[in-house]
């Protein structure tokens, strides 16, 4: 178990230069953030500045695309972060080989090919159903439950699918990560060393954090059932899902993060002053 200890600590520290897996995944986690922002915020800003409000069936589709893709896609990067430090705690002389950079290339095209597949095949569907309602969304964005109601076809059947795929699309991996997690805790109580528990645990803290933020939010917003649903809280879901979680994951990960704590201080002892 020392070795273990060891081991864990060496990989903590062998992650400063910015380089290991760790890194790499949240590059693609900030990259989802910006992405979703994106997608929303400026056109979101332009109607509350403009008092336009109007948007495109193609720029709803967009919008709607853009958001399920993402989510979709952090959903699963999630998965494979757990994994990641499952390996790097639980088998952390195996991490090199089962964690090598062509791995983790992989498992990133599996996740953006996968939640853009799955954002698809909801977009078309629900872009080519007949409109014949006043076309006046009651949400800040474009959302798919809200493009439902405006629908004058029979969307029955189509909602309790969403409800259906929700629930395995959001649960199979919450599963996968909570067995992770479960193999990480039994591991680091075995440690002997309390240096080793603390880096262990350090090092899973920050993605605890965002997990629960995710899917706690993804859960209020999906996963509701219609007869408990209403436009109030439909839109505090969908503002907190989609706009104020990816603006909170940099900054759960940078405060818990020393590597990148000390760069920011770096950055602001060596920046001169202006006047």
């Amino acid at each position: 178990m020392n070795e273990l200890a060891q081991c864990v600590v060496a990989v903590k520290k062998g992650s400063s230069d910015f380089q290991t897996p760790m890194y790499f995944f949240l590059s693609q986690l900030s990259f989802m953030d910006i992405c979703q922002l994106f997608a929303i915020v400026p056109k979101m800003s332009m109607d509350f500045l403009f008092k336009k409000n109007t948007i495109s069936l193609a720029g709803c589709g967009i919008q709607v695309f853009f958001t399920l893709t993402m989510g979709g896609a952090e959903c699963l990067l999630l998965t494979v972060m757990s994994y990641d430090r499952y390996v790097a705690i639980c088998k952390p002389l195996q991490y090199p080989v089962l964690m090598s950079r062509r791995t983790c290339l992989v498992m990133s095209a599996g996740v953006w090919f996968g939640a853009s597949f799955h954002a698809l095949i909801y977009t078309i569907s629900v872009v080519q159903l007949p409109y014949c309602r006043l076309n006046r969304i009651d949400q800040f964005f474009c959302t798919v439950p809200a493009l439902l109601k405006l629908s004058c076809s029979e969307t029955h059947t189509y909602e309790n699918g969403l409800f259906l795929s929700g629930i395995i699309f959001f649960l199979c991996p919450f599963s996968l990560i909570i067995a992770s997690y479960i193999s990480i805790l039994s591991i680091v109580l075995g440690m002997h060393s309390v240096e080793g528990k603390h880096k262990a645990f350090g090092t899973c803290l920050s993605h605890l954090c965002v997990v629960g933020i995710f899917y706690g939010a993804a859960g209020f917003k999906y996963l509701r059932p219609k007869s408990y649903r209403t436009p109030q809280q439909d839109k505090i879901a969908s503002v907190f899902f989609d706009i104020v979680t990816p603006m909170l994951n940099p900054l759960v990960y940078s405060l818990r993060n020393q590597d990148v704590l000390l760069i920011l201080r770096k950055w602001i002892v060596k920046r001169p002053l202006t006047t």
